[in-house]
């Protein structure tokens, strides 16, 4: 649920197919900078009605799946 909802939100944010994004894509391969993930973040929080910190440094989706997750589970 959380990879399929945070893939839209990237797509729609950069612009592409949401099928072009997989666990395995790295933010920098898909032009995402710390400040975009901020933004999706924020907008994910929203949707999800939930508070998401990130404290750590992401370098994939999947590793981003994985904090969000981590997060809502607390």
């Amino acid at each position: 649920m959380v990879f399929q909802k945070l893939a839209k939100k990237l797509a729609e944010h950069i612009g592409c197919e949401e099928s072009a994004i997989t666990r395995e894509s790295t933010l920098e391969s898909l032009g995402i900078d710390s400040l975009d993930v901020v933004e999706v973040v924020m907008e994910l929080e929203d949707e999800l009605e939930t508070q998401l910190e990130m404290d750590q440094k992401v370098n994939t989706v999947g590793e981003l799946v994985e904090l969000i997750e981590a997060q809502m589970s607390k």
